[in-house]
C-alpha cells in the first residue's frame, strides 16, 4: 500500500500504536514528529482498552472514525483508504512485548514502521521481523534517540575521517537511579511495572532498557561492531525479577576493547549516558547531559571543546544538518528525537519501492541489539569468560 514517493506538497501522515493515557514515551514521539512540521498524526490505536484509545484520540483532536479499538482494525481500515489520505507509516510506542505484533501487521498491510527500541521482545522475533522487512521492501526505523544529537554525529564523522586513527579503547556508561527502590508495585509508576516484568520487557532489565543504548552508541560512533562480551549482571533490589545493574568487558571487530556499565540503581543519578573513545592519534568524549559539547583530545596537543550551532564552520556536514539554533542556544532531547523522525520522513519521500537500511537506524541495528542482550544475559549466567554476539541469519 505504501506510495513509492510522497509529494513534497503535503506532510507525511503518521499513525500510532500505543501512547495512550498514562504512557510516558508516546507524547515524546508525537512532539518529536511535530517539531519540523514534516509529519502529522492522523490516526491511532492508543491503548489495548478501546475506551482509553478513544479518549486519547479526542485529547489529540483526531477524527473519531480514525481512532481504532486495536492495531488490527487500524491496519485494515487505513489500508482501505485512498492514497494520500491513509497513513504513510505507523509509530509503535508500546512496551517491548508489543513491538513485533503491530510491526508485522503494519508491514504486511503495506505501511512503513518507526518503532521505539528495542525492536522486539527476543532475538528470534527480531530475526523474523528482519525477514518481513526485507520481503516487503518497506522502511523500518528504530528510535535510538541519542544518535540524533549533532555532537554524536560530529563524533562519528571525526572517527570516519581518521581524526583518532585506529580505535583502541571505548568506555561507555549509562547510570540512572530511578529504580533504586522497589517501584514495581507503585500504581503511579507504570514504567517500573512493565520494564521489570520479563513477560513484557524480555530477558534483561537495565541491560535491555539502557544497556542497548550504550551498545548502540558505541557501535555508531566507532563505526565498529561489537563481537564478544564478558558480563556480570546483578539484581540489587529485593523482589525484582530482572537485572537492575550490569557491567561488561567487550571486544570490537577491529580488536578494540572496552567496558560498558548500565545501572538503574545509582541512587541520585539522573540520565548520565557518557562515552569515551580513544585511538592511536587522540580521543573523544561526549555526555548526554551536556549534549551540545564534544571534547576532542588530540595526542600531543591541547584539548578542544567543539560545540553545536548552525553558524559553526568547524562541524562536519552531518552534524551541521542536525543543528537548528544559533551557537550558544543549546538543543536537547526533543530535538535529537526530532532528527530521527525528520530523517525518517525524508526516507519516505525518497522511497522508491526498496528498503535501504544504510540510510536508517533500522532493522539490522535492531537485530544486533537483541543479539547483544542475549549474549550478555547468557554470559552472565554461565561460567564462560567470553561469549560471542551471534547475529542469526
Amino acid at each position: 500500500m505504501a506510495e513509492k514517493s510522497v509529494s513534497r506538497h503535503r506532510r507525511i501522515k503518521m499513525g500510532m500504536v500505543g501512547g495512550g493515557p498514562g504512557a510516558f514515551i508516546g507524547e515524546i514521539h508525537r512532539m518529536a514528529a511535530r517539531l519540523d512540521n514534516q509529519i502529522e498524526l492522523v490516526c491511532g490505536a492508543f491503548s489495548s482498552n478501546p475506551e482509553k484509545s478513544k479518549q486519547a484520540g479526542a485529547d489529540l483532536f483526531l477524527d473519531p472514525a480514525r481512532v481504532y479499538d486495536d492495531f488490527h482494525q487500524m491496519m485494515e481500515k487505513e489500508a482501505a483508504l485512498p492514497e494520500g489520505e491513509r497513513m504513510d507509516f505507523v509509530a509503535i510506542v508500546t512496551p517491548n512485548h508489543m513491538h513485533f505484533p503491530p510491526a508485522e501487521a503494519a508491514l504486511k498491510a503495506g505501511f512503513h514502521v518507526m518503532s521505539d527500541k528495542p525492536a522486539t521482545l527476543s532475538l528470534e522475533e527480531a530475526v523474523k521481523l528482519r525477514g518481513i522487512v526485507h520481503e516487503t521492501g518497506l522502511l523500518y526505523g528504530l528510535t535510538h534517540t541519542y544518535l540524533g544529537y549533532p555532537m554524536v554525529k560530529q563524533a562519528r564523522a571525526m572517527v570516519k575521517d581518521g581524526k583518532l586513527g585506529e580505535i583502541r579503547k571505548i568506555l561507555v556508561e549509562y547510570p540512572q537511579g530511578w529504580l533504586s527502590q522497589f517501584e514495581e508495585g507503585n500504581e503511579d509508576n507504570k514504567q517500573a511495572g512493565w520494564r521489570t516484568d520479563p513477560s513484557r520487557s524480555g530477558v534483561a532489565g537495565a541491560m535491555g532498557d539502557i544497556g542497548t543504548h550504550a551498545h548502540n552508541l558505541a557501535e555508531y560512533i566507532s563505526n565498529l561492531t561489537m563481537t564478544h562480551v564478558c558480563a556480570d549482571l546483578n539484581i540489587y533490589v529485593d523482589g525484582r525479577k530482572l537485572d537492575d545493574d550490569g557491567s561488561l568487558l567487550f571486544r570490537m571487530d577491529n580488536g578494540a576493547s572496552g567496558t560498558l556499565t548500565a545501572s538503574q540503581v545509582c541512587a541520585g543519578e539522573e540520565n548520565a549516558l557518557k562515552i569515551k573513545l580513544f585511538g592511536e592519534k587522540g580521543g573523544l568524549e561526549w555526555e548526554q547531559m551536556k549534549p551540545f559539547e564534544l571534547k576532542y583530545k588530540p595526542y600531543g596537543d591541547v584539548m578542544q571543546i567543539i560545540t553545536a550551532g548552525v553558524d559553526k564552520s568547524n562541524l562536519y556536514a552531518e552534524a551541521h544538518a542536525a543543528c537548528r539554533t544559533p551557537s550558544g542556544h543549546p538543543e536537547g532531547y526533543l530535538e535529537a528525537f526530532a532528527n530521527l523522525y525528520t530523517g525518517f520522513a525524508e526516507a519516505i519521500r525518497a522511497y522508491d519501492g526498496e528498503y535501504r537500511g544504510a540510510d536508517l537506524i533500522g532493522i539490522d541495528e535492531g537485530v544486533r541489539g537483541m543479539a547483544f542482550i542475549e549474549a550478555v544475559v547468557g554470559n552472565s549466567n554461565s561460567n564462560e569468560k567470553w561469549s560471542e554476539i551471534k547475529v542469526q541469519g
